[in-house]
């Protein structure tokens, strides 16, 4: 119902699910949610199937997790001109299929990454053009049938925001990483209702940075629900991110990236 808040628990069924894994990440600030974001899109294209990457948050950090580095540019820039009066919209020939073809950065394993820049000195004004392009081709994915079978993973940025005015419609599950602190874990609260707002859409709590079985027992009790998975505070995280890399490179067998691991194996049962 919409509305509701839908907490799926873990899922114990061995059969592989129908259909691509599709995905928005949130939480708040400092969660932890590109790590998890690029780390997943990375296992999921080793897994089979292509991926695509969305990184909806003006700033760093997805395509830094994915291991391209960071990137700053306006990917789409390109593809989006301005009408008459103002507003802006697509190019004439450029629907999801051929901006994704065009424009999105090729990572490691085939991750395919479609941002629409970060922010500069002058503020999102010089990236607005591919801002609004991004906005629309993320609301054509799901009929645009040479991208129904992707995967997609989406990073959104902190807070309840870009959720609660649609920047995900691609996504079937949120996940929603929280802390063992009490301001992670109302703010999961906040966004998991927002983000399941819209009919059929599901939200699944990740504890992350936990540093044992009485961190995950706190934000269950205070959730009220069972966490989806478990992401240990790992300090190969840490080191990875002080080097500007993807900590599936730089640590591949880490507890943190064998952790995510199991949670792309729960989402493709699920």
């Amino acid at each position: 119902m919409s509305g509701t808040l839908i907490i799926a628990h873990p899922v114990r069924s061995a059969a592989l699910r129908v259909g691509p894994v599709r995905i928005a990440i949130v939480g708040k600030g400092g969660a932890g949610k590109s790590v998890i974001s690029g780390t997943a899109a990375r296992l999921l294209a080793r897994r089979g199937g292509k991926v695509l990457a969305l990184d909806s948050d003006p700033m760093p950090g997805l395509a830094i997790s994915l291991g391209l580095g960071p990137l700053t540019e306006p990917f789409l820039e390109g593809a989006a001109e301005q009408s008459d009066d103002g507003r802006w919209r697509l190019r004439k020939g450029i629907g999801a299929a051929r901006a994704v073809q065009r424009f999105a950065k090729v990572g490691p394993d085939g991750v395919r990454l479609l941002q629409f820049g970060k922010a500069t000195p002058e503020g999102l004004g010089p990236i607005m053009g591919s801002l609004n392009a991004f906005f629309q081709v993320t609301h054509r994915l799901a009929t645009t049938g040479v991208l129904r079978e992707w995967n997609v993973v989406g990073d959104l940025p902190a807070g309840p925001r870009q959720a609660a005015f649609d920047w995900a419609p691609y996504a079937d599950t949120f996940l929603v990483v929280v802390e063992p602190t009490w301001k992670s874990i109302l703010s999961a609260r906040r966004i998991a209702r927002i983000a399941t707002s819209r009919a059929g859409t599901v939200a699944l709590f990740v504890a992350n940075k936990v540093h044992g079985s009485s961190d995950v027992k706190l934000i269950e009790d205070r959730l009220g629900t069972a966490a989806f998975g478990a992401v240990p505070a790992d300090p190969a995280v840490i080191e990875a991110d002080r080097r500007g890399a993807a900590v599936i490179d730089e640590t591949p067998a880490c507890p943190a990236v064998t952790a995510i691991a199991r949670l792309v194996d729960q989402l493709m049962r699920a």
